[in-house]
């Protein structure tokens, strides 16, 4: 995992002072994490406390107590998870005694009374509980399994560890600390650790030191510990545990570990096991010495409660989060919540997880498989509380006023201070990626794909800096006016023959579990319409649609020629890349002549959507048999060179992340470096609430509103100057939302719409139209001045204008069943995506 010492060469770091080896214990952090610190929101659940193993220094197992449950009950169980849920814990840490039905007779009288054989069996259901009930994921840490047992414990957790502690033998003789004590024998949790590789579990383990060991020893069982990560790939991450001398105790007088030694351990396990590991430390151990760990090259500070005590440790309580991440910003870190399961795992679910635990984990990451930090979610509602689909059991807790967490309140206001220029610190703590990248735009040298990740990954500081540069760059490129347009959405079918896993707009038989019943706009209806929405001032039609089975290109050409034979002067903003690739391949004509065709018929321009993700990696989840990247752009090219504008679009937040974005954003400028004809670029956050993807927990819950608000940042600041205007979209955002945006390099609202209905099937709720008045309104209570504008970013008519204000209720649309239309589908379907331009059944 990135430049570890060598085996041979670990063994002399043995007398070298902490010092010496902190230096590049901190280098070798920052090769492999940047600046990144992270923690677990958890809880702590001592299922039981009873142990078989009489360990010298632990006061987490005890005796039975007569009138004493053995374990906790599954109301307590459920208590202890839904209180973490509501504080924004992501983690259920269960903690328990090693197979206690062996020693105690009342364990085994009470797990059958429980309807269970053994402790392992309890834990499992209970585990199960917490999933489905809270969304909080199950970290459990049982003691020494059999392989059965591990794969068993796979189903209902999310990860699992065990403490190897050592691998000295001679600590578990008599008299040593793990005497009597036979689930702390070496070898018996050094096969543990290679069940759970086999079983491929994500795996927490780590090293306790100060309990008889010598420095040799602990570097011995961090070799062990990477002998068998480099066998597996399973080891997440190692702790360095520091004893602590506990009153009641065989070791209450022992001499605990000075805090040198513990910084020694730290820095060493960084060298031995290398940049890429996840080496943490408890901080409540070193209690306020806690920030000199970061000095040794750890990287995670474990589990943090806002709800329970460390029940190992309870002496020792957690720094509370708002002074942990004081401390870290103190080294020039970076403090962020994560889950249980670390993101290198979560980013292959298919090997690391469990098919029915996955949805829960997808449920509560980011982008990078972190932890999400806020409760905001595209087209939720505004001020609904925790906006979190509470009703689905993928759901993932309520994550209510957690101070660990940043909610979108705060993110918003973030926005509006860097907005206004009011976070003066944040150029002087930015990291250097960050700082080198926004230096590039300042000198006008054009982004590489590294630059652009990073820039989408900035938390914090950072994120503050790339906020405050990109609404500097509008500012100075665009002034403070913010546009919109006035257009009506025409979606003229919901049927579809293409099965792309975020919509829930199409319909068909795979769908008809979702929103609404199928239908086709007819044509007099297209012009009605058109006709309305010009009588209340509109300049512009936008249409799309599915794309029914029997449509061909001449379907499109026809729309096009009814809307202007009625209505000349209205712009027709009309087809995805998807349906001019699909008319274009139904009538067996090449790209040009086809939008050529469609240029004549009165189209002006096309819409950026199906774009999703310029990545094919990513299309293949998504729609796998829609066009392709090569294919998109080339439809785009192909207009442009044919004399059409377009806009960009980007739908993110899905299965996708960082370095995806970045390559979307490259790819879309170096089409308008060849071409120039984009007027527009629109990040589209995903909606995630009925999208099937989603609901079949193969996907995220959209992105955080961090990650919106820093797509229209990174989207100003790299599509710079070739893309000068930035779009926010109030359907997906909501208008706060669109207003943070606003406040981070975007200069533009949209349309007013009249009508809409993909992101409304999707989940939104955020409204079909926002009239001019409303767009006017939320422009100037962010102090900028409004402007009405045509789609080509010139000026309406001063009669369009007037028409637009005061403009009367619109009529009821008809949606005639697409039965009514009498299409009859053709023996062959173009699929682009899996076939170019042939068809394949």
């Amino acid at each position: 995992m990135g430049e570890a010492v060598a085996w041979d060469e670990g063994f002399e770091l043995v007398d070298e002072p902490w010092e010496s080896l902190a230096g590049e214990a901190r280098r070798l952090r920052k090769l492999g994490h940047g600046r990144l610190v992270t923690y677990s929101p958890k809880v702590f659940i001592p299922l039981t406390k009873l142990c078989r193993d009489v360990c010298g220094y632990c006061t987490f197992a005890q005796p039975p107590r007569r009138g004493e449950r053995a374990y906790m009950s599954e109301a307590e169980v459920l208590e202890v998870a839904r209180a973490g849920a509501a504080a924004g814990c992501r983690e259920a840490l269960f903690t328990l005694g090693d197979k206690p039905e062996l020693r105690y007779r009342v364990a085994r009288d009470e797990l059958a009374a429980l309807g269970c054989s053994t402790t392992l069996e309890y834990l499992a259901h209970c585990a199960r509980l917490v999933l489905d009930e809270t969304g909080l994921l199950p970290h459990v840490n049982p003691g020494v399994l059999s392989l059965d047992d591990t794969l068993a414990l796979r189903e209902v957790s999310a990860s699992q560890g065990l403490m190897l502690e050592t691998t000295a033998a001679r600590l578990a003789e008599r008299g040593g600390p793990h005497w009597a004590s036979p689930d702390k024998l070496p070898a018996a949790r050094l096969a543990t650790i290679e069940g759970a590789g086999e079983a491929r579990v994500p795996f927490t383990t780590g090293i306790l030191i100060g309990i008889g060991e010598t420095r040799r020893e602990r570097l011995e069982a961090l070799v062990a510990i990477r002998e068998l990560h480099e066998r597996f790939g399973h080891v997440q991450e190692v702790i360095v545990q520091n004893f602590r001398a506990k009153p009641g105790t065989r070791m209450a007088a022992a001499p605990e570990p000075p805090l040198e030694e513990l910084l020694w351990t730290c820095a060493a396990a960084r060298l031995v096991l290398g940049a890429r590991w996840n080496i943490q430390a408890p901080p409540n151990l070193s209690y306020t010495d806690f920030p000199r760990l970061l000095d040794a090259g750890i990287n995670d500070w474990g589990g943090i409660s806002p709800v329970t005590v460390d029940h190992v440790n309870p002496e020792a309580p957690w720094p509370e989060l708002r002074r942990l991440a004081e401390a870290t910003r103190s080294r020039g870190l970076e403090l962020a919540p994560r889950l249980t399961v670390y993101p290198d795992y979560v980013a292959e679910p298919d090997r690391w997880l469990d098919a029915a635990v996955t949805p829960h984990v997808l449920a509560l990451a980011d982008g990078e498989g972190l932890a999400r930090e806020d409760e905001w979610a595209a087209g939720a509602p505004e001020g609904s509380g925790s906006q979190l689909d509470n009703a689905s059991p993928r759901a993932a807790g309520s994550f209510k006023g957690a101070p660990s967490l940043l909610p979108a309140a705060s993110l918003q206001g973030k926005a509006a201070q860097v907005g206004n220029g009011s976070v003066p610190e944040a150029s002087r703590s930015i990291s250097p990626p960050v700082a080198e990248a926004l230096a590039k735009v300042r000198e006008d040298v054009e982004l590489a794909e590294d630059d652009i990740t990073e820039l989408f990954r900035a938390r914090g500081h950072d994120f503050a800096a790339v906020v405050a540069a990109a609404d500097a760059l509008r500012r100075e490129v665009c002034g403070d006016a913010v546009t919109y347009v006035v257009t009506r959405n025409i979606n003229y079918t919901n049927v579809c023959y293409f099965r792309c896993g975020f919509c829930a707009f199409s319909k068909g038989k795979l769908a008809a579990n979702l929103r609404g019943a199928p239908y086709l706009v007819p044509l007099d209806e297209i012009v009605r319409r058109c006709e309305e929405a010009w009588e209340r001032g509109g300049t512009e039609v936008c249409l799309q649609g599915g794309i029914h089975p029997a449509f061909t290109g001449d379907f499109y050409v026809d729309i096009c020629r009814a809307i202007k034979e009625v209505l000349p002067d209205l712009h027709v903003h009309a087809f995805s890349a998807l349906e001019v690739w699909q008319g274009a391949a139904t009538l067996e004509l090449p790209l040009r002549d086809y939008l050529a065709r469609l240029k004549g018929a009165g189209l002006a321009s096309l819409p950026g959507t199906a774009a999703e993700i310029l990545d094919d990696e990513i299309r293949a989840v998504i729609c796998p048999d829609k066009v392709t990247t090569g294919q998109w752009l080339e439809v785009h090219e192909t207009a442009h060179e044919v004399g059409l504008r377009s806009t960009t679009t980007i739908m993110f937040g899905h299965v996708d992340g960082p370095r995806n974005w970045a390559r979307h954003l490259l790819r879309l400028l170096e089409q308008q470096q060849r071409s120039g004809g984009f007027t527009e670029f629109v990040p589209l956050p995903f909606v995630h609430m009925e999208a099937p993807i989603y609901l079949q927990g193969r996907a995220r819950r959209g992105p955080t509103f961090r990650e919106s608000v820093l797509m229209h940042a990174v989207g100003r600041l790299a599509l710079h100057p070739w893309i000068t205007n930035i779009q926010a979209s109030w359907v997906k955002l909501g208008v706060a939302g669109a207003q943070a945006a606003l406040r981070a390099g975007a200069n533009d609202l949209g349309g007013t719409l009249m009508n809409e209905s993909i992101s409304r099937a999707a989940g939104a709720s955020h409204g079909q139209e926002l009239p001019p008045e409303g767009m006017e309104a939320a422009i100037r209570a962010v102090g900028r001045t409004p402007r009405q504008r045509t789609t080509l970013y010139g000026e309406p008519a001063p009669e369009r204008r007037r028409a637009s204000f005061g403009a009367p209720p619109l009529a009821e649309p008809l949606n005639p069943s697409v039965n009514d239309a009498g299409l009859k589908r053709p023996p062959r379907l173009v699929r682009p995506g899996l076939a170019g331009a042939a068809a394949v059944r």
